[in-house]
């Protein structure tokens, strides 16, 4: 979405800071994510990516700066209150209820907001068939392939309704017919329902298939932004991650 298309972000963060015993792990990062957009955060590891997305998700507050959503700023809010305000997420490391259903497993996310079951269970059994997993409904979670797996922390992030969904290498260990599956899911899910996206991802070609804009992360600092081929033809960009050759 062009810039000038876009009124202030839905999730606006300003200059936040985030240090762990002296060390910087976010240096005064700001970003933007419009309404419908799909944006992603890329860089190398270590980079401050996953910490980035705990503070806006609640997991810990930021040193400084601010974190707005929907023009309220939620800077320093618990996870539950950001999860209860419309953002949802997934995990770098897929951990479901092994001994749970795939239902079950997602109908954690339905309870957001309501101790209804069958409420819990509606939405669980929508995000099941929007991420194509229907037919896995009443296995164990322990039975399932990495991929489905992957499909499954998305499943539960879905069940929450979320306005924003952070997604933290969603496609990671995916061979690339998985990831076109998963690139054609999203974009699926950002058409028909508006869904925008904040991800996380290493696999260029997810991020250059998706991504609307791109926002590059080195040592905590956003050092370069546009679109993914702006971005990919970045010469910072090409030293710090990609390396010369790595996006054609």
């Amino acid at each position: 979405m062009p810039e000038s298309d876009r009124d202030t972000g839905l999730l606006d963060v300003a200059g936040v800071s985030k240090s762990f015993r002296g060390l910087r792990a976010v240096d005064r990062a700001s970003l933007s994510v419009g309404q419908g957009e799909i944006v992603a955060l890329i860089g190398p590891n270590g980079a401050g990516k996953t910490t980035l997305f705990n503070l806006v998700a609640g997991v810990m507050p930021p040193d400084e700066g601010g974190i707005r959503f929907q023009g309220t700023d939620i800077a320093g809010w618990r996870a539950d209150q950001v999860c209860a305000a419309g953002i949802g997420r997934t995990f770098q490391v897929v951990k479901p209820f092994a001994d749970m259903t795939v239902l079950e497993n997602v109908m954690v996310g339905g309870f957001r907001g309501t101790a209804d079951r069958r409420v819990a269970r509606s939405r669980a059994e929508r995000a099941l068939r929007e991420i194509d997993m229907w037919d896995l409904r009443t296995r164990p979670a322990s039975a399932l392939t990495l991929p489905d797996r992957k499909r499954l922390e998305v499943a539960r992030a879905l069940a929450c309704e979320p306005k924003l969904l952070l997604l933290d290498e969603v496609m990671a260990g995916l061979r690339p017919t998985e990831t076109d599956a998963m690139v054609a899911t999203f974009r699926r899910l950002n058409a028909e329902h508006g869904l925008t996206i904040l991800l996380i991802e290493h696999v260029m070609r997810a991020v250059m298939a998706l991504a609307q804009r791109v926002y590059v992360l080195h040592h905590g600092e956003i050092i370069s932004s546009g679109t993914p081929q702006q971005v990919t033809s970045d010469p910072r960009v090409l030293e710090s991650y990609l390396g010369t050759g790595a996006v054609h």
